[in-house]
């Protein structure tokens, strides 16, 4: 199936419009960008491996490196419903043929990719030319110019055509309008993501496997084979964090998929409790271990004598398929024969039902600041069980321990500091700018339960059909964040410090927003029983 180029791009022109002032509606609209360029390490001739930037295969399915494209929309003209889209691809020379894969002929590109004309980059001053010609008083949109985070369109490419005598230039409003194009996929994009999720699951259905095979003994410790050559894949063991990464990502590798969506999460132990550990450098525990101990110990690598403490595994990643994402976290046990412990496993079970009480609500209309503020809710009753936090019945207590008064205080933001989720699509937090606009009338006039709720909340909007979004609440114990509420009156700080080394649970599905509910991409599973079942090879 042809990746639908033209339908994003009459999508995003008619955003632009709405955006517009009205007096420049009526003009001729066109956009012109870059697509990215192959990347090197710093000054060396290595590449670095390239994945086109998310906006411009949005408007082109191509993902070529240094292309071009240009698009042109008029509103009450043919242009409305077929807009022109040309791209411009760079000519294969050469060195391209000797060194790497050369780019596609004009003739294959045009059959390849959903747009009106293909040709070289030395054409596109020509082309835009003719467009100001053809098209008196055109509006011409590129995305903000001197901006180190968009790919850089060469001067001589539009100096001679592109000036104040020619027709305006702007780049206000092409971001804002693509953004928020992006925002609500269409089917295309949902049977992609769909198709990364199910990869994905996968991946991470595989490592819990290798870990209950090394658990019933069925993959061998150190020679692994007994003869003395290197470890084949079959016989390797997941002792450390970046051996759990290796075989999630050659899971996904194996099944087609070309790049990670995000550096994958890989944290052992208390180290599940910084929410973007990316370092994947360090072992399992081998024994207790102090808040955030980073020590590497490879000489207990592999099967020596000595048992893996018990503790959990946060595995927070996820492929791409085709340039869309999947954003996937699970946290698995380790040690103790592939079982949580009696503390991990309630705050698994808790940080379970906080997303299992969010899916209850979701649905299209509902304002996400509503997910947010129920999983805390959620959080302070669990706690509130547990004796973490305390509540009027306790000794001493009283009124001020009510759930309403624990929430107001903020303090189930040291165990839940971020958002319950984001906007997910071609990036893995898609679209900012639409998703938590600066200006935002939507956000509810009566704030919801404490302010710092939603200070790391990337999506704050009212859900629509067609949004992709993840849920992914979470209970961490850093010593970072716990610092500041050491000596509030709503928490048991003795029953806190039993739980303090679980270190961190976070759950993370990837849902599509229907109508009168939500659809959930992430096939892999999440309950206890089917969890520790696999952990421990038990199934």
């Amino acid at each position: 199936m042809v990746y639908p180029a033209k339908q994003h791009v009459i999508k995003t022109f008619e955003h632009l419009l709405s955006r517009l002032p009205e007096s420049e509606r009526t003009k001729p609209q066109v956009l012109l960008l870059a697509g990215g360029v192959t990347p090197f390490r710093n000054d060396t001739d290595r590449e670095i491996v390239f994945r086109q930037e998310s906006n411009f295969y949005y408007l082109s399915g191509c993902d070529v490196p240094s292309s071009f494209l240009l698009a042109a929309f008029q509103m009450g003209t043919s242009l409305s419903k077929t807009p022109t889209l040309d791209l411009f691809i760079p000519k294969a020379e050469l060195a391209d043929l000797m060194w790497s894969v050369p780019p596609p002929s004009l003739a294959t590109a045009k059959e390849t990719f959903d747009v009106s004309n293909v040709d070289h980059p030395a054409a596109l001053p020509a082309a835009i030319d003719t467009l100001v010609k053809a098209l008196p008083g055109a509006l011409f949109h590129t995305l903000p110019r001197n901006s180190p985070l968009f790919p850089h369109i060469p001067p001589e490419y539009t100096q001679q055509v592109l000036n104040a005598a020619e027709g305006a230039v702007t780049d206000l409003y092409f971001l804002p309008a693509l953004q928020t194009a992006r925002l609500v996929k269409d089917s295309y994009e949902i049977d992609t993501i769909r198709k990364a999720n199910e990869i994905s699951s996968r991946a991470h259905e595989v490592v819990m496997r290798v870990l209950g095979l090394a658990v019933k003994g069925k993959i061998q410790a150190g020679s692994g084979a007994g003869v003395d050559r290197p470890l084949l894949p079959g016989e390797w063991l997941i002792e450390k964090e970046a051996e759990a990464e290796a075989i999630f990502v050659a899971s996904c590798r194996r099944e087609g998929s070309v790049h990670q969506a995000y550096l994958p999460i890989v944290a052992a132990s208390t180290r599940a409790s910084t929410l973007h550990y990316c370092c994947n450098d360090r072992e399992f525990a081998w024994g207790p271990v102090k808040p955030h101990d980073h020590q590497n110990k490879n000489e207990l690598a592999h099967g020596k004598t000595k048992e893996l403490n018990p503790q959990v595994l946060l595995i927070d990643a996820g492929c791409e398929w085709n340039c869309y994402a999947s954003d996937i976290t699970r946290t698995m046990p380790v040690g103790n024969g592939g079982k949580f412990t009696p503390e991990a496993r309630v705050i698994y079970e808790l940080v379970l039902e906080m997303q299992k009480e969010s899916f209850d609500i979701i649905r299209a209309g509902l304002h996400w600041d509503a997910v947010q503020l129920i999983c805390h809710r959620t959080l302070v009753k669990g706690f509130q069980k547990l004796g973490i936090f305390k509540n009027p019945e306790s000794p001493g207590s009283g009124s001020w321990n009510s759930e309403e008064a624990i929430l107001a205080s903020g303090d189930s933001s040291a165990f839940f500091p971020h958002g319950v989720g984001h906007s997910l699509g071609m990036d893995v937090h898609d679209v900012p700018s639409a998703s938590k606009p600066v200006v935002n009338p939507t956000i509810p006039a009566l704030t919801l339960g404490h302010e710092s709720f939603y200070s790391y909340l990337r999506l704050r909007l009212p859900l629509v059909a067609g949004m992709v979004v993840t849920v992914e609440p979470g209970i961490y114990f850093s010593p970072h964040l716990l610092a500041s509420i050491r000596n509030s009156k709503h928490i048991d700080h003795e029953v806190l410090k039993k739980y303090e080394p679980v270190g961190g649970v976070r759950i993370e599905d990837v849902i599509v927003i229907t109508q009168d509910g939500y659809e959930n991409l992430t096939t892999v599973r999440s309950d206890v029983p089917w969890l520790e079942g696999v952990c421990s090879g038990e199934i």
